[in-house]
């Protein structure tokens, strides 16, 4: 047994642990346990500084969460979209395989709740009509392996996986959806490594939250991967409480671009059912993300995106850069708030392409009939001299 897998066994999991450890009620607990279970392992569990610290909200079950009942438990449609056990098919030419229910870590804010820790939800069983479903779909160029965390399985049974998509022709870029380099980095060794290479191009998308959780360890781990040529990419999730502080993310964004982590998403929080005390407002975002750009370089700073309920995908949000905008100029501000003026020219392809917005309405997906684009909001300006550069 490796010792990734030793840690594994040790994690904290149980009602009596929570209780002893971290001074839940029982009945709290139970009722927890019931609704999500937990594992922390020891590893992650080292890295809380004091109750109630970012780290401890992330992994350490809170009765708030059964007091929210509201949320949805598959906010982004995944399991309509499944066309088979373990695929869901969102977008033209990529495709999520789920190849595990488990995890190095089960975080209390986790979209898939209904599925995470539960074999019978994403079955090793079912991964023939998974392949054979991405054999026969050739639009299909590009597979995220996720669960769960596809860094659980074995590294025999994750080169299984890896030999068989690289024997699809039409496939051309595999992706792994992991927390592990976060939560448990013991997992990356010399020999995952090896292995992993010989299967390029291959991306890893990994999870840090807060700074705390980069280490030494989870450093050495990052770097393994990206010294094996595989590309690492982060995806964080706003949080109250955790990370909705701008020098918070700054903090982030920096040291993993040190150790080679490329943030690549900060997603809003998703409105899944017992995570509403997790949420903040989109303001809140659009704020955090005003204050990063142009004070921080354009690598440290992530795409921030709303993944939309019902199935949408990925949205991107911008702060307001944009003051005006006419036929002949666009007036603009940046980071510090000083106004600048673009000369705008008219072409071939503007006037052949006419641009309309599609009005949607309060349903999600729904829509009405698409509207030509007009200003909503008239902003008197005065005559700005062009800015040289």
């Amino acid at each position: 047994m490796e010792l990734w897998q030793q840690m594994i066994r040790n994690s904290v999991h149980s009602v009596d642990q929570l209780v002893e450890k971290f001074g839940i009620d029982r009945k709290v607990a139970e009722d927890l346990d019931e609704f999500f279970q937990a594992r922390i392992n020891p590893y992650y569990l080292s890295l809380i500084r004091y109750p109630g610290d970012p780290i401890w909200k992330q992994c350490v079950p809170d009765k708030l969460e059964l007091e929210d009942m509201d949320g949805f438990e598959d906010p982004l449609k995944e399991d309509e979209m499944s066309p088979v056990p373990n695929i869901t098919h969102r977008y033209p030419d990529r495709a999520l395989f789920l190849t595990t229910s488990q995890c190095g870590m089960y975080c209390r804010f986790c979209t898939r709740k209904r599925k995470v820790g539960n074999s019978d939800k994403i079955s090793m069983k079912e991964l023939e009509s998974a392949f054979n479903y991405l054999e026969q779909h050739k639009e299909i160029r590009d597979v995220i392996l996720s669960g769960g965390d596809p860094l659980m399985l074995t590294d025999v049974m994750l080169e299984k996986i890896l030999a068989r998509l690289r024997k699809i022709p039409h496939i051309e870029i595999i992706r792994i959806g992991t927390k592990m380099p976060c939560v448990l980095p013991h997992r990356i060794t010399p020999k995952l490594c090896d292995m992993i290479k010989k299967y390029h191009p291959i991306y890893v998308n990994t999870h840090f939250n807060h700074p705390w959780e980069i280490t030494p360890e989870s450093t050495k781990a990052c770097e393994m991967l990206v010294n094996a040529g595989i590309p690492v990419g982060n995806q964080a999730v706003l949080m109250k409480g955790v990370n909705d502080d701008p020098e918070v993310l700054k903090e982030l964004f920096l040291k993993l671009l040190k150790i080679r982590v490329k943030p690549y998403y900060l997603f809003m929080a998703d409105e899944t059912k017992g995570t509403n005390h997790f949420r903040t407002s989109i303001d809140r975002g659009i704020e955090i993300m005003d204050k990063l750009r142009g004070y921080i370089s354009g690598l440290a700073i992530p795409y921030f995106v709303i993944d939309a309920p019902g199935g949408g995908g990925k949205i991107p949000i911008l702060p307001q850069y944009v003051l005006h905008r006419d036929e002949n100029r666009i007036v603009m501000r940046n980071y510090k708030n000083e106004v600048y003026v673009y000369r705008d020219v008219k072409d071939e392809y503007e006037r052949a392409n006419k641009i309309s917005v599609e009005i949607i309405d309060k349903k999600n997906g729904g829509s009405k009939k698409p509207k030509n684009y007009k200003n909503i909001r008239t902003i008197k300006i005065p005559e700005y001299e062009t800015v040289e550069n």
